[in-house]
Formats: structure tokens, sequence, C-alpha cells
């Protein structure tokens, strides 16, 4: 009996980064390990972006220093190319500044709040009613930004938060944002709190230390659940609910 292959086989995943040194860490790891072969490219460097997802299995969008408000040309130019998986309805996830560029280019804004708490650390995650008819979630998530972004019109809000309540959501039924960090390998959370350190004292951030010691105790249910959030979002299996 023959077995057909998934439509996606042998189509590779675009990975998109913003800086020159930046991995796809483990989102890349378990996406190879899945089967597929990554595209990467830097738009920061001026490497293009496809116009037609046609020759992709999907995108990401990862995070970066960088603000989805800063006028820079690439930035506005990934903002702008998101309509082409929306439009071909293609699966996408963006990670921290790939959400906010998603939900900028859905119309809804993305700042600091007022009294400029940050998340900075680990911090506990609320799935909503909608978030848990899908999936099991993670009770604490790795965060490390300082804006958020407000739910597009028409998206589900899929986890929430005390801080920051737009945590994670869909649009349609290919796109995913996520404002935490799932894909952190353990060196790369030793140079984030390396080079991050000098935002510590923001408010509401966790000492470098704190990283590194709720990584010991909450890092394996996070990884845990990523590998099943990559296999509904690219391949469309449904993982098992709370």
């Amino acid at each position: 009996m023959m077995i057909e292959a998934p439509e996606s086989a042998g189509r590779p995943i675009l990975i998109v980064l913003h800086q020159e040194h930046s991995s796809p860490g483990r989102v890349g790891q378990m996406l190879l390990q899945k089967g597929y072969d990554l595209d990467i490219r830097r738009p920061v460097l001026g490497e293009g972006l496809p116009s037609t997802l046609a020759s992709h299995a999907g995108a990401v969008i990862f995070g970066g220093p960088m603000s989805a408000n800063d006028p820079d040309e690439f930035v506005k130019a990934e903002i702008d190319w998101l309509k082409i998986p929306l439009k071909e309805n293609r699966p996408y996830l963006g990670i921290c500044l790939g959400a906010q560029m998603l939900a900028r280019h859905l119309g809804a804004k993305v700042k600091a709040r007022d009294d400029g708490k940050t998340e900075i650390g680990w911090y506990a995650l609320n799935p909503t009613e909608k978030g848990r008819l899908l999936m099991r979630w993670p009770q604490m998530v790795y965060h490390f930004h300082r804006e958020g972004f407000e739910l597009p019109h028409g998206a589900d809000l899929l986890a929430t938060a005390e801080t920051y309540p737009n945590q994670a959501y869909r649009y349609g039924a290919n796109a995913w944002g996520l404002q935490f960090h799932a894909e952190l390998t353990r060196a790369m959370m030793q140079r984030w709190v390396v080079h991050g350190e000098h935002r510590f004292c923001m408010p509401n951030a966790q000492q470098g230390r704190e990283h590194l010691e709720g990584r010991m105790i909450f890092d394996s249910a996070l990884k845990a659940w990523l590998s099943e959030f990559l296999d509904m979002v690219f391949e469309g299996k449904q993982a098992m609910a709370a």
C-alpha cells in the first residue's frame, strides 16, 4: 500500500532572523528533526524575502532587539511581507518581534506599558478557554521584552499573563503569534543573560541568576510543549488538550 507524503514534504521552512549571529535555536533543531530543511534569511543584512511561499512549508519570524515600530526599511518590509503567508494561507509563526509584526500588519498597536514594566525572565502563563481546547500549555514561560501588542481584530487569544495580557494568539487557520520564547537553548540563554544584563534594572525584570535557575525548573515542560506546538502549526496535528 502506498502512503502519500504530506503536502509539506520536501519543502523548507523560511526562517527570518534579525542579527548576524542569531540562531533559530530549538525551533530550528526541532524542525530539522521533524524532516524540514531551513531557508534562513536575514533582511537586516540585506537578504530578501520570497515573493511567494509556494516552495516553502511555512515561515517563522523570530525576535530581535529592534521594535516593530522602528522606521528601518527592513522592519517595514517584513511587516508588509506578512500579506504573503496570510493571502496564501501558509503556516506562519511569529515569536516575540515576529508576533508583534503580525499584530502591526493586522492593524493592532505595539507599545510598552505606561508604567514601564517589562517581562524579562520567567513568568506564569494562563491559557484561555480556546487555548485549553487546543493543547496543554506550560505553566511558566521565558520572556525578554519591554513592549507588548494589542490583540488584532478577529484573532483568537490563546494564552494570557498578568503584566502583558496578550501572550499567544491565532489569526485564521494558519497564523500564530507568541510573545514568549520557547526556542532558547541553554547556550542562547547564557548569551542573552550576559549581553542583556543592562536590562535587568528595568521594572519587573528578573536578575540573571533567576533566568538560569528558572530554566532548571521550568524548561523541560516548555521544551515538550514546543515540539507539540510546532506539529500543530506546521503539520496541523491536534495536540492533546488539557
